[in-house]
């Protein structure tokens, strides 16, 4: 039973920290009391009310514009990666994964839009200073000055789209940074292991051996399904809540205490038996646990956003 990757199923980070170009209109804010603009900051510009015929929109969110022209720009640029990665866009596969970049696409601007909105409510910002020293760091990474403008022209950017979407991807970690600031670094863990078999008629027989005395080790490396760690006598290691693969297994262990073994659990994977060996109410979370715990987090104030947002598409998405 393999544990949860801390995987951004966002399409934004990989979104921002390729593309590298500024996804949509920067959020309006309102102007301070008395209608001045405070020094440092960027006077609203008006919103249309609907799509025009010189600035068709692709999207917009909560009143603020996604323009289709630079929708149709970091489509355009994903295209041309898929194609000179191989993809045939002729086939029917090949459309079925244009497709798919065009929906991702939008999905990323409109989440990008989310996420900047939210940044200027809470007052989190990016200064030039920040952004600068980033994209000089950047520089120094890729080889120097003239390495970085051979790969500007490779992948036809301009320095003012790399700078932009270092600010948005900055922005979008500090963002990331405030929404997970909760999320404690130690937590209960057990020390599991497991057997999952195909058939519950199955897991009740090894039980039953179990209930009389054969080893778990052995038995899970004779009879269990899961390879990632049959080899190990079905050892989970150590794990805190909300990192499994399956609930219902993670349920299991945590109601027992250490050398009690679980009735048999059934998951989406098959049928389990679990054994707890250790019990600790207070442990460090691992690097990979704490960032899967941010993640799911983050990701539930993203689905919160998405949910409470008024999103308007006028793309046709449809195959």
């Amino acid at each position: 039973m393999q544990k949860q990757k801390a995987l951004p199923g966002l399409v934004l980070i990989l979104f921002l920290l390729t593309a590298c170009s500024p996804a949509v209109s920067p959020p309006t804010a309102a102007p301070p009391p008395g209608g001045a603009v405070a020094e440092g900051t960027v006077a609203p510009t008006p919103i249309p009310a609907s799509p025009t015929a010189d600035r068709p929109l692709a999207a917009r969110v909560n009143g603020q514009p996604i323009y289709l022209v630079d929708y149709e720009r970091q489509v355009a640029r994903y295209e041309a990666a898929m194609i000179s990665s191989g993809v045939d866009l002729s086939t029917e596969e090949g459309q079925a994964q244009l497709l798919q970049l065009r929906q991702d696409v939008l999905t990323g601007m409109i989440e990008q839009a989310l996420v900047e909105q939210a940044a200027a409510r809470e007052g989190i910002t990016v200064s030039d200073e920040e952004v600068e020293a980033a994209l000089a760091q950047l520089i120094e990474e890729v080889g120097g000055e003239e390495a970085f403008q051979q790969q500007l022209e490779q992948n036809g950017l301009t320095v003012e789209e790399v700078r932009e979407g270092q600010r948005a991807t900055m922005l979008y970690q500090k963002v990331f940074e405030w929404v997970t600031s909760s999320v404690p670094e130690t937590a209960e863990h057990v020390h599991a292991r497991h057997i999952l078999v195909d058939t519950r008629e199955e897991a009740e027989q090894l039980l039953a051996q179990l209930q009389a005395g054969a080893d778990f080790a052995e038995l899970a490396r004779r009879y269990s399904q899961d390879e990632s760690t049959r080899e190990a006598g079905g050892d989970l290691g150590w794990f805190p809540r909300g990192v499994l693969l399956a609930p219902e297994v993670e349920e299991a262990a945590f109601s027992l205490q250490a050398g009690q073994i679980s009735p048999v659990v059934q998951s989406p994977f098959g049928y389990h038996i679990v054994q707890v060996l250790e019990r600790d109410p207070n442990r460090s979370l691992s690097p990979e646990n704490l960032q899967l715990l941010k993640s799911r987090v983050f990701q539930e104030w993203l689905d919160n956003l998405w949910a409470e947002a008024q999103i308007e598409r006028f793309v046709n998405l449809s195959p």
